[in-house]
């Protein structure tokens, strides 16, 4: 297991290395002058000799190489740069927006969790009746829904109408609770039927037959032998919507301003905050390598035949 974490996390270096290079050469290409941006940013008017100064004080006067082994010398100190905005380290700004993205990202997975689980177990015990039905008529409610109609229509009921929720913004844990339910519910559909389609796999499976004929129990042989193989394709989908939520619901943390990473970084788009958006890029790229070797490590301890090969 040891050496595997290893092996994994040397490859991570080239990965990120090789990232670092693309987000760098896009940022190149991009339209405007971020040192014009800088200057209107402070209400300064972006002459010839202003800009020479702020491309200086920038280090964006040098050549592409230069300006490249400078980037990579920053990133090894954890330095982002300075936001042309808000003249504040990005570094900073994303850490200080990360908990709330964190807070929401957990809360949306274990609202789709409670969804998907159950209703993914009924319809794969009982096909073609009630629970199936009821399962698959939510699943095909989930994927079909806009996350962004769900979040309005939240909004108008919960918070507009009924009262029962702020409107927007991070005011307690109440306020949670609609974007929550509105990523949730939009992964929700495709775990009911990834999990329906795994279990009524593995109940057709000889060891499945075995632990019956044993007598075991009905509840042991679904949640002990069952269930934790049928949950392996569902746990490596739900590497990668991590990785998407940790990456900030743009949509969702819009409608509901709610103060994470992914709202931060629309801003950034609108104001043409380059540094900013850069230092988002990286550091998403990283939570999202980082969280598919936690994915593999959990197929490792789940999966006995894989640790056999």
């Amino acid at each position: 297991m040891l050496r595997y974490l290893v092996q994994r996390l040397l490859q991570i270096i080239p990965v990120l290395f090789g990232i670092s290079c693309i987000t760098f050469a896009l940022m190149q290409f991009t339209p405007g002058d971020p040192a014009e941006i800088m200057l209107r940013a402070d209400g300064i008017k972006p002459t010839l000799e202003a800009t020479r100064a702020a491309r200086h004080a920038l280090g964006l006067d040098g050549p592409i190489h230069m300006q490249f082994m400078h980037w990579l010398y920053r990133l090894f100190h954890f330095d982002l740069g300075i936001s042309y905005s808000s003249g504040l380290p990005v570094w900073e700004e994303l850490m200080s927006r990360f908990p709330a993205t964190v807070l929401l990202s957990g809360c949306s997975l274990l609202t789709a969790i409670l969804i998907a689980l159950p209703l993914g177990i009924g319809s794969a015990l009982y096909p073609g009746r009630l629970p199936d039905r009821l399962g698959r008529a939510c699943a095909l409610f989930s994927v079909s829904m806009p996350g962004y109609w769900l979040g309005l229509l939240l909004i108008y009921y919960g918070a507009v109408k009924l009262k029962w929720f702020p409107i927007m913004g991070m005011e307690g844990w109440s306020s949670v609770i609609l974007p929550a339910v509105t990523l949730g519910f939009g992964m929700a559909g495709t775990y009911i039927r990834l999990i329906r389609s795994s279990l009524l796999d593995v109940l057709g499976k000889l060891y499945i037959k075995a632990a019956r004929a044993k007598g075991l129990q009905e509840w042991k042989v679904i949640g002990r032998h069952a269930l934790r193989n049928a949950l392996l394709p569902s746990l490596t989908l739900l590497g990668i919507h991590i990785g998407g939520l940790l990456g900030g619901s743009v949509i969702v943390e819009s409608i509901f301003s709610w103060p994470g990473i992914g709202k931060y970084a629309v801003e950034a788009i609108f104001a043409k905050d380059y540094t900013v958006i850069q230092g988002y890029v990286l550091v998403m790229a990283v939570a999202v390598v980082l969280i598919n070797v936690a994915v593999d490590l959990l197929h490792l301890l789940l999966n006995p035949r894989i640790r056999l090969r």
